[in-house]
């Protein structure tokens, strides 16, 4: 029974690999066909669509499409609710290498995979080995549940770094918006200042703005899915500001300058906060790591000259 749950829990961890690598691979969406076409096109050559289609890689024409059944297969029996919370998680992680939510919890099932390794190798363990019995099971369970909630846990790292850096970039990214304000240019000329300007998440977040904003979505309506996507508090304080001037018709300028001004003094709170926090962090390696050597540095000389006079006073 044990070896027929490996076997499923292999083909498992290898279909969800073949995810993975599909998923890393299509980030760009770019069909491969239609990529040997524009270079037959480019070179000049005229050629059937059964040529082209034989022209490229067995992985292009016969593993990548598999693959992709396979997700669509698997993305029946995945929950919807489960679905839309990741989609909406890496959105606030800024879609990190392209990353779909099929593809993420494929690399969930991969990590329940060690868990089922780590039974494989108990099956082929010692007798008496720590291995065997009720210890290989709970170290099954615990590398299966370390390996289903690792991504979740960098995924959570990514949204908080990058919610950082938008927080730390967003002072300066309105006092310049307050300065093209004042200089007679209008708010969305003033946003496409910033995401010319900056090339950091601020600047991206932005730039999406101004694309929906030329599609024909409303710019409150597309300021609103920017706090969305970030899920940011201070942001979302600052597109309901803008908002509510819009539609009060007040000062646009006075309003960006009370926010950047609101938004540095967080700015200022976080740092001291780190810095309270920084003799804490500094207490596990200074026990660990950095005492221990200066007993052996400053104790290491004392403990021998002692051992060698004990030494003496015994033999003599």
């Amino acid at each position: 029974m044990q070896g027929i749950l490996i076997i499923i829990g292999l083909v498992v961890v290898i279909g969800a690999a073949i995810l993975i690598v599909v998923g890393l691979r299509s980030t760009n969406n770019v069909d491969p066909l239609e990529e040997r076409l524009a270079e037959f096109a480019q070179r000049g050559e005229t050629a059937s669509l059964e040529e082209i289609e034989l022209s490229q890689s067995f992985t292009d024409r016969v593993i990548i499409p598999l693959a992709k059944r396979v997700g669509e297969f698997a993305l029946r029996f995945t929950p919807q609710n489960a679905i839309q919370d990741t989609t909406q998680k890496l959105e606030q992680a800024g879609n990190p290498s392209g990353l779909e939510p099929t593809v993420f919890w494929a690399l969930r099932f991969v990590g329940i995979g060690l868990g089922i390794v780590m039974l494989l190798v108990s099956s082929f363990a010692p007798e008496g080995s720590f291995l065997q019995g009720s210890t290989a099971l709970y170290i099954a369970l615990g590398a299966a549940v370390f390996g289903f909630y690792l991504p979740e846990l960098w995924l959570r790292s990514k949204v908080n770094s990058r919610r950082k850096e938008i927080l730390k970039a967003m002072p300066d990214a309105l006092d310049l918006l307050v300065i093209c304000v004042e200089a007679g240019l209008g708010f969305d000329m003033a946003m496409d200042r910033v995401q010319d300007k900056w090339n950091n998440e601020v600047g991206v977040i932005f730039a999406r703005v101004l694309r929906e904003m030329q599609l024909g979505k409303i710019r409150r309506d597309a300021l609103r899915d920017m706090a969305n996507r970030v899920g940011l508090n201070e942001l979302t304080s600052f597109v309901a500001a803008v908002v509510q001037s819009e539609q009060l018709g007040v000062s646009m300028a006075n309003v960006l300058r009370v926010q950047a001004d609101a938004m540095r003094i967080k700015r200022r709170q976080l740092a001291e906060e780190e810095a309270q926090k920084a003799p804490i962090k500094m207490l596990f390696p200074m026990a660990f790591l950095i005492f221990p050597s200066l007993m052996i540095i400053l104790l290491g000389p004392a403990a021998l000259l002692l051992m060698r006079s004990t030494m003496q006073d015994v033999l003599f």
